[in-house]
């Protein structure tokens, strides 16, 4: 999978996305703001969100209209928290501009037909279905056609609905596709992160498999790291003092910055499935046990536990030759510290 010039499963690093989502906080100039220090922190990626109140809800004060499932956005009424919300279409050309400016690749999720076709037009390499439009069949074969790489949040999902949404992109010819876990709980309690299921995910679908993580900290990206994640991302705001709907479990630029480190760092932790030894590794052999002479030996004397032992450091023969060497005879002189040889016999 590649987008933009990142190649996602060829390129050793994770793929780190800042989530722009509501954190502009209805100024461009934030939003502008928010891309450079996106690529201040680290980020190789900024995502945009594309709906309006109208291509996503309606203005209805109905109550099935208004938010009640425990969430930070309770009693609220979908259409003004998407109407607070939303990204408006006209920034988004200059979005694009200042991510690809700053070198990051960028993105969004689009919400509906309308949107697709203004990320189309804008380029857009790659698409992100949001976690509550994973049921969304016509969107997502609707995005699917288009051809990009389809990165899918897992959030609200059960495996029917995952095998409906993979089905719906490879019946448009699209297999280029990523599952996220994700926890649609804002924010997410960590013991709820169960990210184990991103090398399941990986494994049972046969897709790039990472996280779309609304838990506080770090803790939750460098873990996903550990367990392959090859996708992170995390919502990101210049300042929580900005306010907005996504503040409260979005991260500043510092928390971000500190995140990318320790994901780098636990990448390289990682590593490969390599037994060969690297050359500091094999100077550090000579710390380990070896036989050595630990009292004076005659020529013609036979070898006890009391004259070889296998001691530090690594420089004589190898211990598993202890037993066959037991009470054999020396050929030679021998001095207490003398590496043991098998030629001594």
């Amino acid at each position: 999978m590649k987008i933009g010039s990142f190649d996602i499963n060829k390129d050793s690093s994770v793929f780190i996305i800042a989530e722009l989502s509501a954190n502009h906080n209805g100024s461009l100039e934030n939003a502008l703001e928010t891309i450079k220090a996106a690529k201040r922190a680290g980020a190789d990626c900024i995502k945009l969100q594309t709906y309006t109140a109208d291509t996503i809800t309606l203005d209805s004060h109905a109550d099935d209209f208004k938010l009640k499932q425990g969430t930070i956005w309770d009693d609220r009424y979908l259409y003004d928290l998407y109407k607070e919300a939303y990204t408006p279409w006209e920034w988004h050309k200059q979005l694009f501009e200042a991510a690809a400016n700053e070198g990051l690749v960028c993105f969004s999720s689009p919400f509906d037909f309308t949107a697709v076709d203004l990320l189309e037009d804008l380029n857009a390499p790659a698409y992100k279905i949001a976690s509550f439009e994973i049921t969304d069949i016509p969107l997502i074969e609707y995005v699917a056609s288009k051809g990009k790489p389809i990165i899918i949040s897992t959030g609200i999902a059960d495996q029917e609905d995952i095998v409906l949404a993979l089905d719906a992109c490879k019946r448009m010819g699209n297999n280029n596709i990523a599952l996220l876990k994700c926890t649609s709980s804002y924010p997410a309690p960590i013991e709820e992160a169960n990210l184990i299921m991103i090398k399941d995910l990986e494994v049972r679908y046969g897709v790039v498999s990472g996280l779309s993580d609304h838990t506080m900290g770090s803790t939750a990206p460098i873990v996903a790291t550990v367990m392959g994640a090859r996708i992170i991302e995390k919502h990101f705001i210049l300042d929580r003092s900005i306010g907005g709907p996504d503040a409260s479990f979005s991260m500043n630029e510092q928390e971000f910055k500190e995140m990318v480190k320790a994901v780098r760092e636990a990448e390289k932790a990682v590593g490969k499935i390599d037994y060969s030894l690297t050359e500091k590794q094999l100077k550090g052999r000579e710390f380990c046990r070896s036989l050595y002479v630990v009292e004076d030996i005659k020529a013609g004397d036979e070898i006890t536990v009391e004259n070889v032992r296998s001691i530090r450091p690594g420089y004589g023969a190898h211990p598993k030759y202890y037993k066959e060497i037991l009470n054999k005879r020396v050929n030679r002189d021998l001095k207490k510290g003398d590496r043991f040889n098998l030629n001594f016999l």
